[in-house]
């Protein structure tokens, strides 16, 4: 079954077991990634390669998502549709696959669901995920 987006506090954890247990281990999201603000990439799912470039430009849209609205988000060289945003949340989709991403005060959270994830339950893991590392001053 499907488990909790709750983050259980653990002291020690890896960049790569967040990722592993609090967004792909959740079932509510397809693949993950945990970033720098400066775009580099801590921990990512499986195949998931998405390139430092990529997330500076939705750190950017953060703040002016006049780019993204512009230009699309890319991910991994696939260009999805821009939904909505605001100063720490971005929302993107591409046919039945959606994109989220959180910021916290120094990284960001990426998600993304496919067409058999309900998008406010993948929604719902990446924003708690990133309210835990920004509340533990990540």
């Amino acid at each position: 079954g499907l488990r909790s987006c709750a983050v259980e506090r653990e002291i020690t954890m890896s960049w790569q077991s967040y990722v592993d247990d609090h967004l792909i281990g959740t079932g509510h999201v397809v693949q993950g990634a945990i970033c720098g603000v400066d775009g580099a990439i801590w921990a990512a799912s499986a195949g998931f390669n998405v390139s430092p470039e990529e997330v500076q430009k939705i750190v950017a849209g953060f703040e002016d998502p006049s780019g993204l609205q512009a230009g699309g988000i890319y991910l991994c060289g696939e260009k999805h549709m821009f939904i909505r945003s605001d100063d720490r949340f971005v929302a993107g989709k591409k046919d039945s696959n959606g994109i989220f991403a959180w910021k916290a005060n120094t990284c960001v959270v990426i998600g993304t669901h496919g067409e058999n994830i309900q998008g406010n339950n993948c929604n719902t893991c990446v924003g708690n995920l990133a309210d835990y590392l920004m509340n533990s001053g990540m």
